[in-house]
């Protein structure tokens, strides 16, 4: 069977044919290998074939520093009893490895009950949020090295105070296969890109450093495109330059704004995996008994959104072969849901949202976010400015670290500035944001129209586990969040 052309066919066929030319699994095979799990008379039982191709360029001090290129594939077998998993895997994607994989998964979770054949069927979403013609790990090196070194003098030429420049460019292409005890048979093929500028600006003895990226599911020409990346450079550099005239941040209990796009990492950290079915299912979380409760303020609604096209977040079907989808969670303040992958939404009673995801074939699927933001609201952004006389505006963060039991945060600002009378002031650095979820939402007094989300650079971090994710957040006002600082 000969693969369907990206532009002639979906990316469901595409993947289809791939698997079954390459590696022969035909659906009578892969009904097989499943009910060898299910000889162990478990519960249920899938299948995650993963076929991924990553490459990457690296460029530091004016030269190719790295070059990488490397083929990931395997197959991954679940078995479920209540709400025991045993899981198996092999980077050997054949039969013998596959049904290996089965028997081993259905010894750890055996139990006693009997299990009907299994009869595949397709279920495919009938989406097609990412066609790409071209997968961008096809695209030549010297293509990739050619346009790191127009990135590298493009950046050098903004300002003689700019020492040093390091930019990447990483590529995926990423093939998958899912197949359970359910009759579920789903694939699909992902690509995703990120490029990334880093600058660092020097002045006597100061550097300080300025970081911008960008990324999704598209063609990788799209970022290629100089009205794309020349901005980003522009972005980092300004950001080195503002750093170095930044002063040291002040402490206190302080109104604080943030900015619209990337500071939405906050509420994707402090918030969003409060949300997710594992941590509420075990009550683990700060949420776990808020459902139908109000836990922010008025107009408040937050959305994980897994069907926006091209987004780096974004999924035709999560890892599990569910459809993702529109998740409202928190509406106008009041807690409607939670994220759910197909175990925690059984074991609690619920339908599953498209959100069971992992980083590859070889780690169970988990309840993980796609595109998580607030909605827009009705305020002028530069109104919810002038209704701070002395505050924070935190424009960009950093790291951070949750708690997800408490819900308590500490972020650092990478873009800050003093609020003075209403207006941005000077730029601060040193800011951390310090405050808990449930009680920053109920904080918010003031919500823009301006929402925005990220560039498309998030990956999320969860029991070791990476998948890309976006955030969003339009501008908003936060009353009386502590800041700390490094003003003496």
């Amino acid at each position: 069977m000969s693969q369907p052309n990206a532009k002639e066919a979906p990316a469901e066929a595409r993947a289809l044919a791939f698997f079954q030319e390459r590696y022969a699994l035909e659906d009578r095979l892969l009904e097989r290998i499943l009910e060898t799990a299910l000889e162990r008379q478990i519960d249920a039982a899938d299948l995650y074939f993963e076929h991924t191709t990553t490459d990457s360029v690296s460029l530091e001090e004016g030269i190719v520093k790295s070059g990488d290129r490397h083929v990931e594939q395997g197959v991954g077998v679940r078995a479920l009893r209540g709400e025991r998993q045993g899981y198996a895997h092999s980077d050997d994607i054949s039969v013998e490895s596959a049904r290996l994989a089965a028997a081993t998964a259905g010894a750890i979770a055996d139990d006693t009950r009997p299990h009907a054949p299994v009869a595949l069927r397709t279920d495919a979403s009938g989406r097609n949020l990412y066609p790409v013609a071209t997968p961008p790990t096809e695209i030549p090196v010297e293509r990739k090295v050619a346009w790191m070194n127009e990135i590298d003098r493009y950046a050098r030429a903004r300002d003689p105070r700019i020492a040093q420049v390091m930019a990447s460019v990483v590529c995926q292409h990423k093939q998958m296969l899912v197949a359970a005890s359910d009759g579920t048979r789903v694939a699909d093929v992902l690509p995703l890109i990120r490029v990334n500028v880093q600058v660092i600006a020097a002045d006597g003895a100061r550097r300080e450093v300025g970081y911008q990226g960008a990324g999704g599911r598209f063609e990788l020409s799209v970022l290629e495109d100089p009205a794309r990346w020349q901005p980003l450079v522009d972005e980092a550099v300004r950001i080195a330059l503002l750093n170095l005239e930044a002063k040291a941040c002040p402490a206190g209990t302080m109104d604080v704004v943030l900015g619209p796009g990337w500071p939405g990492i906050l509420l994707h950290e402090a918030i969003g995996h409060g949300l997710e079915g594992d941590f509420n299912r075990k009550r683990t979380s700060a949420f776990w008994d808020k459902l139908g409760q109000r836990v922010a303020a008025p107009g408040v609604t937050v959305v994980d959104d897994g069907t926006l096209p091209g987004r780096r977040g974004s999924l035709n079907v999560d890892d599990e072969g569910t459809p993702t989808r529109r998740n409202v969670l928190i509406e106008d303040g009041v807690l409607t849901g939670y994220l759910q992958d197909r175990l925690n939404a059984r074991l609690m009673g619920v339908a599953p949202t498209g959100n069971g995801r992992r980083e590859s074939y070889a780690h169970l699927p988990l309840p993980r976010m796609t595109n998580t933001f607030m909605l827009a609201g009705q305020d002028d952004p530069a109104d919810i400015l002038r209704s701070v006389k002395n505050g924070l505006y935190a424009a960009s963060f950093g790291g951070g670290q949750v708690d997800i039991t408490s819900g308590k945060f500490v972020f650092s600002a990478s873009e800050a500035y003093r609020i003075e009378d209403g207006r941005i002031g000077a730029p601060v650095k040193g800011a951390t944001l310090i405050g808990n979820g449930p009680d920053v939402l109920m904080r918010v007094s003031r919500i823009g129209h301006d929402l925005a989300l990220d560039q498309g650079v998030g990956t999320c971090g969860k029991d070791g586990q990476g998948v890309p994710v976006g955030v969003g957040l339009p501008t908003i006002r936060v009353d009386a969040l502590t800041v700390g600082g490094t003003e003496g």
